[in-house]
């Protein structure tokens, strides 16, 4: 038996290509999906969701539609806590970026729950943060403040109630 090895040379081309590698864009994962005000429910949440979510003893929702309000009362760190979620079904991410920037806010991207999202750090009135995300047809947020205090994490919040609103089921 006589082994024959055989050698193999193919031409061809190379390139270098400058840049981080990204994972392909799908778009956004529920293109269907409505987020507005369903069932006395902002966001897809209940009432005390949210207020579990921000750690309250207290909700009040004084306003509810496309914009709903809320105002929260904890013990612990002692605080008010005012939140917004807003539901804009054929708004566009870029947009509510663009006017975060102009409005002084310090803008982060970030990915929630495989929707392409930021949180916006503005802190005038208190400590304050939207986590906004492009969703369904358009765009969602929530923002939260604790008035009057400058202390905390206002955008961990926000991120919470944003991540628990993607993945919500009606």
């Amino acid at each position: 038996m006589v082994a024959v090895m055989v050698t193999a040379t193919a031409a061809g081309c190379a390139q270098t290509v400058s840049g981080a590698a990204q994972r392909a864009d799908a778009g956004v994962p529920d293109p269907d999906r409505s987020y507005g005000y369903v069932d006395d429910r902002c966001g897809l949440l209940e009432n005390t969701t949210v207020q579990e979510l921000i750690g309250a003893e207290s909700v009040t929702r004084p306003y509810s539609g496309a914009v709903c309000q809320y105002v929260l009362s904890r013990k612990s760190p002692a605080a008010t806590v005012d939140v917004v979620y807003s539901w804009f079904d054929m708004g566009a991410l870029d947009r509510e970026r663009d006017v975060a920037v102009a409005r002084g806010a310090v803008v982060t991207d970030v990915v929630v729950e495989r929707h392409p999202a930021f949180l916006a750090r503005r802190d005038v009135t208190g400590a304050a943060c939207s986590a906004s995300a492009a969703a369904g047809t358009g765009v969602l947020s929530w923002w939260v403040q604790y008035r009057g205090q400058a202390a905390g994490d206002p955008c961990a919040e926000a991120q919470k109630l944003l991540a628990a609103t993607l993945r919500s089921d009606l």
